[in-house]
């Protein structure tokens, strides 16, 4: 209970902290879920997209 009441007066008790709160949480969310799909998208297509596969197509 008490991390729960820390947590509410240094964040949530003011509408000023509340929105910055707000906005820091869904910037770090996107960044973070953007990571993730992108981790999968080149999982699921290994061997199939353009850096994968430049080396047959370049000269040195």
């Amino acid at each position: 209970m008490a991390l729960a009441k820390s947590v509410y007066n240094l964040l949530f008790r003011r509408t000023s902290t509340f929105a910055v709160t707000i906005m820091v949480t869904a910037v770090a969310f996107e960044r973070t879920f953007d990571l993730a799909g992108d981790a999968v998208f080149e999982s699921l297509n290994r061997g199939k997209l353009w850096k994968h596969i430049k080396h047959n197509y370049e000269k040195n």
